[in-house]
């Protein structure tokens, strides 16, 4: 009868013997390990008691104790891979990392070895989930120095350095490297430019908030160490993607109008600077000039004082002469005193004749018509012939000298 059946205690007398029970059950164990109870006969009669093997209640139990405890200790043989370490605790507590090969700590629940792999990189995204479309924009805006904010998307690799530290310090590493990463890469960028942190500064960013990220996982004893942060993304944000465009357009064109405003400042102040250059040694020689000038009259005037005092009459007379042959000889036309009638004048023909072909070759070259390139040529108009000149006429010229010998006669 089954201990589980309903019917239990009701059919026959009461429940079974104990003793009985375990009787039966150190029966099997002994017929397992072929063995016979004691004082149990063959059959052939007798008491069987002098020929009959002693039995031990217990040998069976002890064999498989003895395996148990066998099995138990065996359970302490663990091997460490190339690449991991071991970690053994004994009763929770940290008592050793093991280097790869066959190892043996003491069976569960006395200590208990956990591997961890050194090998294996792990990554971390940041601002997005498995592609840069993907973003969350909870973790990719970041504020500037400037005061602009950015969209900033990048990867964290890494692995571990401690075995020790990364299973007893902290609880959810990848948490915690998740939310340095954040801090660290907050802090970096914050004390950017906008512009830096968009074009020429994204590899330096990068090195910075790796280097400040290992500083903060190593102050807080995780055991972690970061291989390489990686940039993916770096743009304003969608909302105002339009207007940075614009503005970036706009520096571009401020870029090309200073580039080409120096182009003629290269080209006009050299210029200047050889003009100004040019006219300062102009008027240093106007300068010399003057001056030697000025110094060359006064001498000449002081010889002249020299020869005043001598002769003054002389002197003036002649200082007039020389002035009115200057003014004179400078002008085409002749003033006549007409109250001294016998008074003889001396024209200088030579001269007359020279200036008044001169003045006949400048009236015809402006007189002449422009040519054109291109458009017919016009017929010249037959320009008057000049009329005599009243010096040119032999007949007045004797007569003028006639007059002039008779006033020096008459002096």
């Amino acid at each position: 009868m089954s201990l589980n059946d309903p019917q239990w205690g009701k059919r026959g007398g009461g429940p079974p013997d104990l003793d009985e029970i375990w009787r039966n059950v150190n029966r099997r164990i002994n017929d397992l390990f072929n063995r016979r109870p004691s004082g149990s006969g063959d059959g052939d009669g007798g008491d069987g008691g002098g020929n009959a093997r002693p039995w031990l209640p217990f040998s069976g139990i002890g064999i498989v104790v003895a395996l148990v405890v066998l099995v138990w200790f065996a359970s302490g043989f663990y091997i460490v891979d190339e690449g991991r370490r071991g970690v053994v605790t004994r009763f929770g507590k940290f008592t050793e990392t093991t280097q790869p090969g066959p190892r043996w700590h003491l069976p569960f629940p006395i200590e208990t070895a956990e591997l961890v792999d050194f090998s294996q990189v792990k990554t971390i995204e940041i601002g997005y989930r498995n592609s840069p479309k993907n973003k969350v924009d909870k973790e990719a805006l970041m504020l500037t120095d400037d005061e602009n904010i950015i969209d900033i998307q990048f990867a964290v690799q890494y692995n571990i350095k401690s075995a020790e530290d990364y299973l007893f310090n902290v609880r959810k590493p990848d948490l915690i490297v998740a939310f340095v990463a954040q801090t660290a890469m907050g802090e970096v960028v914050g004390k950017a430019k906008m512009d830096f942190a968009l074009y020429e500064g994204r590899e330096q960013i990068a090195k910075s908030a790796e280097k400040l990220m290992q500083e903060m996982l190593d102050r807080y004893r995780t055991g972690i160490y970061v291989q390489k942060v990686t940039l993916q993304n770096v743009q304003p944000p969608d909302k105002v993607q339009t207007a940075f465009d614009d503005a970036v357009k706009a520096g571009q064109d401020r870029e090309r109008f200073r580039n080409e405003g120096q182009a003629y400042a290269n080209d006009v102040v050299p210029r200047a600077r050889g003009n100004a250059s040019r006219l300062l040694e102009e008027a240093n020689g106007y300068q010399a000039e003057v001056v030697q000038r000025a110094e060359g009259d006064a001498s000449r005037f002081r010889q002249i004082l020299v020869e005043y005092s001598k002769a003054p009459a002389v002197t003036r007379e002649r200082l007039y002469l020389d002035m009115m042959q200057a003014v004179v000889g400078n002008t085409s036309k002749v003033m006549m005193d007409q109250k001294a009638g016998n008074t003889l004048l001396y024209l200088p023909l030579d001269k007359l004749i020279q200036q008044s072909g001169a003045a006949a070759a400048a009236a015809a070259a402006s007189a002449a018509p422009t040519v054109v390139e291109g458009a017919p040529a016009r017929p010249q108009a037959s320009s008057p012939a000049p009329e005599p000149s009243a010096a040119a006429d032999p007949g007045r010229s004797r007569e003028a000298l006639r007059a002039r010998e008779r006033g020096g006669d008459a002096r």
